[in-house]
């Protein structure tokens, strides 16, 4: 057994993790708050966005109206933007996007290159020797949107190049503060209608006659300039997604070791009290001991 002066400096340890690991939530829970106020913030622009582009391709005859809107009859290779944390202390948080990645594209049907955005999946993926096209790491924590729009064009102008014939996002949904999923969204072509992973449209039902818009100077050069500005939106939103779902993951994982530190303290005081105990029997029996001798003599 450990001696008196070990358990005291161990449970002098625990306490002083215990207190990082709540600084650290209390980072996190302000963290995510303003990650969620980010993200709230795009929605009515993504909205508005969604619902004129919408409108532009149901037009009758819209066949293969814009190049990004258009699929590839032979697809030669996929290109998947992962977006991970630049840093651990998150619990599962990257090891489950990245797992999710290997079950989705690991034995896909075309050869796949990979955009990284964060270290954390960067250095897993070239752990695996998985291809690495680019990589975007170090955001800040509250990253703007024409920081993040490079990325955006960097896959648009793959595509039109025809180095990428499907672009897909990787990225984990923020639900709530105690649950994030990891999705998969096709990302190009851009594919128009409703579906898990689309950008959802948050403003309220509506009644009567749909809108009518009158475009200038004419739809083609509208969709040349909204198309790609509304892929890197998507890549916006799913950073804003990623990073509010690492807050969270980080805070929960944070709370968890506080509380297995308290236990822990309590588990180390209690033996801490034994072995000293045990020592003062000791000491007192030893007392006892000599106190007779003298008295035998």
């Amino acid at each position: 057994m450990a001696s008196a002066r070990e358990m005291r400096l161990r449970i002098k340890s625990v306490k002083n993790i215990s207190q990082v690991t709540r600084a650290l939530e209390a980072v996190s829970a302000a963290k995510v708050r303003k990650a969620i106020q980010a993200l709230n913030a795009t929605r009515s622009y993504a909205t508005k966005a969604w619902q004129v582009l919408t409108h532009i391709t149901n037009q009758p005859g819209t066949v293969n109206l814009h190049p990004l809107l258009t699929a590839r009859p032979d697809p030669k290779n996929a290109t998947v933007i992962v977006m991970t944390a630049d840093r651990g202390l998150a619990g599962a948080y990257n090891t489950n996007v990245i797992r999710y990645v290997m079950q989705h594209f690991g034995k896909y049907h075309l050869p796949v290159k990979y955009i990284t955005v964060g270290r954390k999946g960067r250095d897993l993926l070239l752990r695996m020797q998985k291809p690495v096209l680019a990589d975007f790491s170090n955001l800040p924590s509250a990253p703007k949107f024409s920081a993040l729009s490079s990325i955006g064009r960097l896959v648009v102008d793959d595509f039109i190049r025809g180095e990428a014939d499907e672009v897909f996002l990787v990225y984990t949904d923020f639900v709530s503060m105690a649950r994030q999923v990891t999705r998969v969204k096709k990302l190009l072509p851009l594919e128009i209608g409703s579906g898990e992973g689309r950008v959802q449209d948050y403003a309220p039902d509506h009644t009567g006659p749909a809108a009518a818009y009158e475009f200038e100077p004419d739809q083609n050069e509208i969709l040349d300039e909204m198309i790609p500005r509304f892929t890197a939106l998507q890549v916006y939103q799913a950073v804003l997604e990623s990073q509010a779902s690492e807050h969270a993951a980080r805070m929960i994982a944070m709370r968890n070791a506080t509380d297995n530190a308290k236990e822990l303290v309590t588990a180390l005081q209690l033996a801490y009290n034994k072995v000293r105990q045990q020592a003062i029997t000791n000491d007192i029996l030893d007392i006892v001991g000599g106190a007779e001798a003298q008295a035998a003599q």
